[in-house]
């Protein structure tokens, strides 16, 4: 199940990323996300993120989160930053900025199509503090206690095993190292016909915790002072939410 689910969200991650390139925009990719507005209003995409950010109108064309991370993380000077899941680069462009030159920014995917792209948004951007991994979520390619913060946009509901996702996240962090993503908390009636559709599934909303689920999930991973703040409705059974810890 775990590897259905992992190409499942692959195939339509790989999708969406050949769909920028052909000029369809993020959600034109065979409709990546249908229900991408909710009473004509965005809900996923770069139509969440404020204008303004230079050097990221690409990456946020294609888009696929349900927030905006880079807001609420308190980056600072210096930070090193883990992106999981990192699509086009746009959070990574974003927190590349705000770290500066002292600073260093890994964005990781595990789809090769979504690497590529935000690889070229990095060149065309020359951000020099940035790169980008190809790897999954569950096996993180860094060493133990290696950055300060890590961000994620709408990416951890997509693994089959959260708790090794969080415990992988808690294992590369320093002591008191942030935690800051924004990610859709299920409601804690969604029924099983919605968590057995494949498509929401891939789309953030079938395979999300419920609050009380992502607090235990942190709280077993080594994450402490955990703060969820519901953001906006995504789904009839479902919020999109940032999630902030701090490690322990």
């Amino acid at each position: 199940m775990t590897e259905d689910v992992r190409e499942q969200v692959r195939q339509r991650y790989a999708a969406a990323a050949r769909g920028v390139d052909a000029g369809d925009g993020c959600c034109g990719a065979a409709d990546a996300f249908a229900g991408s507005v909710l009473a004509g209003v965005p809900v996923f995409g770069g139509g969440l993120y404020p204008t303004g950010d230079p050097g990221t109108e690409a990456a946020l064309q294609a888009s696929l989160g349900c927030g905006v991370p880079t807001e609420v993380a308190d980056l600072h000077e210096g930070d090193v930053v883990l992106d999981l899941g990192s699509g086009a680069g746009a959070d990574v462009l974003i927190a590349a900025r705000r770290v500066g030159p002292t600073g260093r920014v890994v964005g990781l995917d595990m789809t090769a199509e979504m690497v590529e792209l935000a690889r070229r948004h990095v060149a065309e951007a020359g951000a020099t503090n940035v790169e980008i991994r190809h790897g999954y979520l569950e096996e993180i390619p860094l060493p133990d206690a290696s950055v300060d913060v890590v961000i994620s946009n709408c990416v951890i509901n997509l693994t089959a095993d959260k708790q090794v996702v969080l415990a992988e996240a808690a294992r590369v962090t320093r002591p008191g190292g942030r935690f800051a993503v924004s990610d859709v908390v299920a409601a804690d009636d969604m029924d099983e016909t919605t968590r057995a559709d494949v498509a929401l599934q891939t789309g953030c909303i079938a395979g999300a915790l419920t609050e009380d689920g992502f607090r235990s999930a942190l709280a077993a991973a080594g994450w402490r002072e955990v703060e969820i703040r519901y953001t906006h409705r995504v789904h009839a059974q479902a919020q999109a939410a940032i999630i902030r810890a701090v490690r322990a």
